[in-house]
C-alpha cells in the first residue's frame, strides 16, 4: 500500500483517538479507520507497514474487527494471502456496532441488575434504598432497550429521514413548551 496522505493520516490518528474514547484499543480503531477509507481490501502486511504496527498486533486486531462484524475477509485474485475490507455503508456499521454494544454491555447489565434486585427483596428493609436506585436503572434500561428493538425493526432509509428530522423534533418541542406557557 502506498503511503497515507495527510488527510488519510489526519483521519487514521483521529479515529484512534476516539476509539480509546468508546473503550476500543487505539490499535482496533486504527486498523478500521485504515480499511474503510483505503477503498480497497488490503493485507495484514499493508496494513502493518501503513500504520507501523506489529503484525500480530494486526492479527489480533483484524480478528477483533470481524467478531464486531464490520470487517470481513475478501479475496483478491491473484493473491493467496488474506485481504479483509470495512463495512462501507456507514448506517449499518452504526446497526452493527450499536446491537454488539448491547448484547455485551446493555443486556447482561439488566440481568445483574433482575438478579440483585430478587435478592435485595429477600433481604428485607435493609435494602430497600438499593431496591429503589436499581427498580430506577431497570426502568431506564428496558425502556431504552424497548426503544431500540422498536428502532431496529424500522427499515434503514426511514430511520435515515427520522434522524434527519431531528432538528425539526427539536424545534417542535420549543414550540410546545412556548404554548403551554402562554396557555
Amino acid at each position: 500500500m502506498a503511503e497515507l496522505t495527510s488527510m488519510q493520516q489526519r483521519f487514521v490518528l483521529h479515529w484512534g483517538e476516539m476509539g480509546t474514547r468508546w473503550g476500543i484499543s487505539r490499535t482496533v480503531a486504527q486498523i478500521h479507520a485504515l480499511l474503510y477509507i483505503s477503498g480497497k481490501p488490503l493485507n495484514a502486511e499493508q496494513i502493518s507497514e501503513s500504520l507501523s504496527v506489529a503484525r500480530s498486533n494486526v492479527s489480533n486486531s483484524l480478528r477483533e474487527l470481524q467478531n464486531w462484524g464490520i470487517v470481513r475477509k475478501t479475496p483478491v485474485q491473484g493473491d493467496k494471502r488474506d485481504h479483509y475490507e470495512s463495512l462501507s455503508d456507514v448506517w449499518e456499521m452504526f446497526q452493527i456496532i450499536l446491537e454488539e454494544r448491547k448484547k455485551r454491555e446493555v443486556d447482561p447489565t439488566l440481568a445483574l441488575i433482575e438478579e440483585i434486585m430478587q435478592e435485595a427483596k429477600k433481604a428485607g428493609k435493609n435494602e430497600e434504598r438499593t431496591v429503589e436506585r436499581l427498580r430506577s436503572l431497570h426502568d431506564f434500561f428496558t425502556t431504552t432497550t424497548q426503544w431500540y428493538d422498536a428502532i431496529h425493526k424500522i427499515p434503514r432509509p426511514m430511520i435515515k429521514e427520522i434522524l434527519k428530522a431531528g432538528g425539526g423534533l427539536a424545534g417542535l418541542n420549543q414550540s410546545t413548551k412556548k404554548s403551554n406557557k402562554s396557555g
